[in-house]
């Protein structure tokens, strides 16, 4: 079997990259930030890995004889937002950002109340935490949808499953998705389904993404075309609109997307296992919580090495992020930053720092040649490099 497990460690960026400014994402740096905010911060398996070595990363430890190649890359794509990181990672260049709105247009507004059926709450940018507090009584008197957005491409749609049952809540989202093209067009409509009791609201895990459909072909298609599997975990199938996608799983969080990681590795496959963590960036970097943060990656590391004993020979195991989301900055969301990269396996050279590369896109590139398959769009290849 050879294949390789790519793992999204959702947001956790490294610092600020070149153009940081223009989005007003000038001195962010997730990872810096977390581990100056933690008492303690305990990641040894990580740095096993060469986390401490990468380019402009300080403050959290370094081994000498790391067993893993590290370094860092830059996003090449306009924007800070899921789909264009995950795309790019991907081997898909987005030269015009997605659209965001402070609030969606009135005359938008009426005519996709009139398809539901009903009157919406919000329309505006919000912490999808703090919005659900704030009209969460109104909407269970009134039964109105709370819908709302962010800095990123996102239309969601909130509503407490006592009040508007899950499936008609995936329905109003799959309406939005229909309408929301052209001017209007955004990257994702996501559902966000929560509970309430005695006052305190909890979102659920049957959140659920309708991205746009990947403008060309991805290192998920080329796996796929040669007949050999793409299993995606937790979030990937949605960001790729199923795309590219043989088999799929769902996750509650973390600690669940590493189970199931798990899991698909013990199975008897050729491909790409291609998980996203997503806790990092919604319950942490989002909310602004830079202990919780650095709490989940040590939860994390812990983790690493069941990962690790269940790769086989030509196993191939890739960590890196889509953005950055530093829980100390200004606003709840995301922030234009370097992403790790930590590559290690039987037949990966150890202790090779690969520096800077220019596009997130060199870890499709690299995952094309590795598995022989088609190469990807855009993206320079690494596997000479790092070649045992």
């Amino acid at each position: 079997m050879k294949r390789v497990t790519l793992i999204v460690l959702d947001s956790l960026g490294i610092g600020e990259l070149p153009d940081a400014a223009e989005y007003g994402d000038q001195g962010a740096n997730t990872l810096k930030h977390i581990a100056e905010k933690m008492t303690s911060f305990h990641i040894p398996n990580l740095l096993q890995l060469g986390f401490g070595g990468i380019d402009g990363v300080s403050g959290i430890g370094k081994v000498q004889n790391p067993i893993g190649s590290y370094g860092r890359l830059a996003e090449k794509s306009k924007g800070k937002d899921t789909i264009t990181g995950h795309w790019e990672i991907a081997g898909l260049l987005t030269e015009v950002p997605f659209k965001t709105f402070p609030k969606f247009p009135d005359q938008f507004m009426k005519e996709y109340e009139k398809a539901i059926g009903r009157e919406t709450l919000g329309n505006y940018a919000a912490s999808g935490t703090e919005i659900i507090k704030e009209l969460g009584e109104e909407h269970k008197k009134t039964g109105k949808p709370i819908v709302y957005t962010s800095a990123d491409s996102v239309f969601q749609i909130a509503a407490n499953t006592e009040v508007i049952p899950l499936e008609e809540l995936y329905h109003f989202c799959e309406i939005a998705r229909k309408m929301l093209v052209g001017e209007v067009q955004v990257g994702r409509v996501i559902a966000r389904p929560f509970t309430e009791k005695n006052g305190v609201y909890t979102r659920t895990s049957d959140r659920k993404d309708y991205a746009v459909s990947p403008t060309g072909k991805t290192v998920l298609d080329h796996v796929k075309d040669s007949g050999k599997t793409v299993y995606a975990v937790g979030k990937i199938s949605d960001i790729f609109n199923h795309q590219g996608v043989t088999e799929s799983v769902h996750t509650s969080g973390n600690m669940d997307g590493v189970d199931q990681t798990i899991a698909a590795l013990k199975q008897e496959f050729n491909g790409l296992l291609f998980t996203n963590l997503v806790d990092f960036d919604s319950l942490y970097g989002h909310r602004r919580d830079p202990q919780g943060y650095g709490k989940a990656i040590e939860a994390f590391d812990r983790r690493l090495p069941e990962i690790m004993e269940n790769m086989g020979e030509q196993d191939i195991l890739m960590l890196c992020a889509d953005h950055g989301n530093d829980p100390v900055h200004s606003g709840w969301d995301h922030t234009r930053e370097h992403v790790p990269i930590l590559i290690y396996g039987k037949a990966v050279k150890a202790g090779v720092n690969l520096g800077t590369k220019k596009a997130f896109a060199d870890i499709g590139a690299t995952i094309s040649e590795y598995l022989g398959v088609a190469p990807t769009e855009i993206g320079s290849s690494f596997w000479s490099e790092i070649k045992a």
